[in-house]
């Protein structure tokens, strides 16, 4: 039965939440994660919402998810779809799961006229590196992500 991308509801967000999960144990990093179903659901399908989700269903089971949202560059004058993370259970990996979120978000990308789809990846997550770059994704090397966060950015804002 082929694989189906569909825009997440309310409804999902337990299973966004379990993604969520299993994601931060690949990374190594299960204590980092500080939200709950809850937040999801407020932070994804509330009106004033700024982030989306999709599900990947293969026989009606969600087997994986993306989340994105908006972003804008200047130079182009554009709007860009930025993927803030992108998970396929280990158990249904290399059934064309990631890549059919991938190609949603890239084909949503040209629909809406964006200038860019981007992403970032762990330097040390080896697989997926090499499976964006299978197909022609470019990764970045001359800019260097910047974050501001918990006590540093109070720090920052309230001083």
């Amino acid at each position: 039965m082929p694989l189906k991308i569909r825009e997440a509801t309310p409804k999902d967000s337990q299973t966004i939440f379990n993604f969520i999960m299993e994601l931060a144990i690949y990374e190594k990093a299960p204590n980092e994660v500080k939200t709950t179903v809850e937040e999801i659901e407020k932070s994804l399908f509330s009106l004033n919402a700024t982030a989306k989700a999709l599900i990947c269903e293969e026989e009606g089971v969600a087997i994986g998810f993306a989340v994105y949202f908006y972003n804008y560059s200047t130079w182009l004058g554009k709007k860009g779809i930025y993927l803030e993370d992108l998970y396929v259970r280990e158990s249904k990996r290399k059934r064309g799961a990631g890549k059919a979120l991938l190609k949603y978000l890239a084909q949503k990308a040209l629909q809406e006229d964006c200038g860019r789809f981007e992403w970032s990846c762990l330097d040390w997550n080896t697989p997926s590196r090499e499976f964006y770059e299978s197909f022609g994704a470019v990764a970045k090397t001359e800019w260097i992500g910047y974050r501001l966060e918990g006590e540093n950015l109070e720090k920052f804002a309230n001083n």
